[in-house]
């Protein structure tokens, strides 16, 4: 049993069931459904969306403005870790084609989808025109699983698309971050954030270690840890994710501010990888305290958003599909062709410029951030659920790259 819920947990299958049940329930009785996700948990209550006037907490947006911050905190934490630590996974040379292709996996769906929408006629893009950045994003669990079971788990093409996923969660947040305000903007909420972050920083992590120099069993460190634990970082959680909510930025972000304070290990093993179990670090150890709940918290997640009706499908349904299985493919192999050869880049030791058509195929799969981005993009309505159909359709890409795969002759590689 144990091993099935690691399974279940480390793969996100529990935002399928999630999804698949929303599916079900909606196009059998959408009223009752619709009835469930918008439930009012707390009628003017201090967080919530707005209604004449006063703060309604519903179910819909508990799942997605205030726990869907834990998922995106645990992003943000792989995407910090990649960039700022010494042997962080997106810096230095080797990190450089994967990035070049993460660029082309991004504007190459934008073009894709902007382009169509424009031959389409004026009316429908701008109808759909706010929904550009849905099929940029890559869902790193369900990609990382059929990249496994395609290539094997000692191919190189493995790693990059990791590096490749992580790289494109980063742009990602800040997308969300820029283009999809919540509501009407007050930046000047961001100096409580920023506030709280700088706070529990200099408090609780800068000052014990500056207590602690020159001793080697950091008694100071050791005493905050065990009297405190995450307890401050905790409390500045809650200030930052208030602080993103009343800035209108997308509060689902909140926590991305208190991460990087968060006492952390000199090095990280990498998304996914079984030696994170073994860092006891307190940023490690609230990951892993995190991952059985917010998988839960992607439960529901699917459950509230998933909902559409069979006959939902439009033009953005198509556009957001074109823009996935299209653009984003070619534009990561185009990107990585010439950051390999031309730019004399080079890719991992045994992986070919073909298994770069492949891996794009992989990461055509957006799902969970894809339909987070439709969720913002659209107001409730036909639009939305188009494209939300089209973020749930992407799971398409597994046939694809199945089939790249056999055209190309990839060699699967077992770890």
């Amino acid at each position: 049993m144990y091993r099935v819920w690691n399974y279940l947990q480390q793969y996100s299958l529990l935002l399928i069931f999630g999804a698949i049940t929303a599916l079900i329930w909606a196009n059998l009785d959408y009223e009752s459904y619709h009835h469930f996700v918008e439930f009012p948990l707390w009628d003017h209550a201090p967080i919530g969306h707005l209604h004449d006037g006063h703060r309604t907490l519903t179910l819909h947006y508990l799942v997605n403005d205030v726990l869907m911050a834990l998922f995106f905190a645990i992003a943000g934490k792989e995407v910090w870790e990649a960039v700022a630590l010494k042997d962080g996974s997106l810096r230095g040379k080797k990190a450089l084609t994967p990035l070049i292709a993460t660029s082309g996996g991004m504007f190459g769906p934008i073009a894709v989808y902007l382009g169509l929408a424009l031959l389409i006629g004026s009316d429908t893009f701008d109808s759909v025109a706010n929904g550009w950045a849905i099929p940029t994003a890559t869902d790193i669990a369900f990609s990382y699983l059929v990249g496994r079971l395609i290539f094997g788990a000692g191919h190189p093409a493995v790693g990059f698309l990791l590096l490749l996923a992580i790289a494109d969660d980063a742009a990602g947040l800040i997308i969300l971050a820029i283009f999809y305000p919540s509501g009407d903007l007050a930046p000047e909420w961001l100096l409580v954030s920023f506030g709280a972050a700088a706070t529990v920083f200099l408090l609780f992590n800068h000052l014990p270690r500056r207590l602690d120099r020159h001793k080697q069993d950091r008694p100071n460190s050791t005493m905050v840890r065990k009297a405190l634990g995450g307890l401050p970082y905790i409390i500045a959680g809650c200030i930052s994710w208030y602080g993103f909510m009343r800035a209108g930025i997308h509060p689902a972000l909140g926590l991305l501010p208190i991460v990087p304070t968060i006492p952390h290990a000199d090095r990280a093993f990498g998304i996914f990888a079984a030696a994170e179990a073994h860092l006891h670090d307190l940023l490690n150890t609230l990951e892993h305290a995190l991952k059985a709940p917010v998988e839960i918290i992607l439960f529901f997640f699917g459950l509230a958003n998933a909902g559409v009706l069979f006959n939902a499908v439009g033009d953005a349904t198509w556009l957001v599909l074109a823009g996935l299985l299209v653009g984003k493919p070619f534009g990561i192999w185009l990107m990585g062709y010439l950051a390999a050869r031309p730019m004399k880049l080079g890719l991992p030791e045994g992986m070919k410029t073909s298994d770069l058509f492949v891996l794009g195929c992989v990461a055509a799969i957006g799902f969970t951030v894809s339909l987070f981005i439709a969720s913002v993009a659209f107001t409730p309505g036909q639009v939305q659920d188009a494209a939300k159909m089209g973020a749930l359709l992407s799971f398409g890409a597994v046939i694809m790259a199945f089939v790249a795969a056999r055209v190309f002759r990839t060699e699967k590689q077992p770890g």
